[in-house]
């Protein structure tokens, strides 16, 4: 058995806004986090949590991961992104042209996410997280398929794709050239070891695969800090 993808972790100054925005716009309910932040329970297929997380780590750039939001039609995007925008997000340029379809935004933190257009095919299956978008390289693309023990379901000119065996968002990697990472990643994957496993003979697993272990002095009671291949933080949690 290979570790779970149990949420996805946002670290920000004000945990109850962000939840808000985030739980309002997808409309997930919401619950008390262990890490003094709140959680995002999903009602869907999704099969991860988000986690509003609090933190003083600054803005140092745009962020290497961001949500793909889909739509069913050219309404259903529009008011997608009016009720976006009624939660406190607000259109953001990153460098899209006028012809793109989908529509950037960002929500009141400052991250960035995207509102797809109608009919793409790549996120026909999926619900409406279409896919997590992440800035990152082919060999990372392969180190999270491993890790999670999800198919690849794309491999081309260095992007790559996975999406678990039941279904819900696809995570992608766009492949070279990788933005500069300047500090810490604002969003990061928490991931839980096997059931009933051995949580430090899945570390040796993840590090074989790749990933580093972190400064020891960094663990705490939430988990085992680490970082992939391309060197992003993520967190292989204490068994609860």
């Amino acid at each position: 058995m290979t570790s779970q993808l149990f949420a996805v972790c946002i670290g920000t100054s004000r945990p109850l806004r962000l939840a808000r925005f985030w739980s309002g716009l997808l409309g997930w309910e919401t619950a008390d986090d262990p890490g003094a932040g709140v959680t995002l329970l999903p009602c869907d297929d999704t099969g991860f949590r988000i986690r509003c997380l609090p933190s003083e780590e600054p803005r140092t750039g745009q962020n290497r991961m961001h949500f793909d939001l889909t739509s069913t039609s050219l309404d259903d995007q529009r008011q997608t992104v009016a009720k976006a925008l009624d939660l406190g997000a607000q259109h953001i340029d990153i460098g899209q042209s006028p012809e793109e379809g989908h529509v950037v935004l960002a929500d009141p933190d400052g991250n960035e996410f995207c509102v797809i257009q109608p009919g793409n095919r790549f996120l026909a299956e999926c619900g409406f997280i279409g896919a997590l978008a992440c800035d990152g390289s082919q060999e990372v693309g392969y180190f999270w398929s491993a890790a999670l023990g999800w198919p690849l379901v794309w491999d081309q000119n260095e992007e790559t794709a996975i999406r678990s065996p039941h279904g819900g968002p696809k995570i992608t990697w766009g492949g070279p050239p990788l933005m500069p990472k300047p500090g810490r990643n604002r969003l990061h994957f928490d991931i839980a070891p096997p059931a009933n496993g051995d949580r430090e003979a899945e570390i040796d697993r993840l590090i074989s695969l790749g990933a580093t272990r972190a400064d020891t002095s960094q663990d705490d009671a939430d988990g085992i800090p680490m970082t992939d291949p391309d060197g992003n933080e993520f967190c292989v949690l204490t068994p609860r």
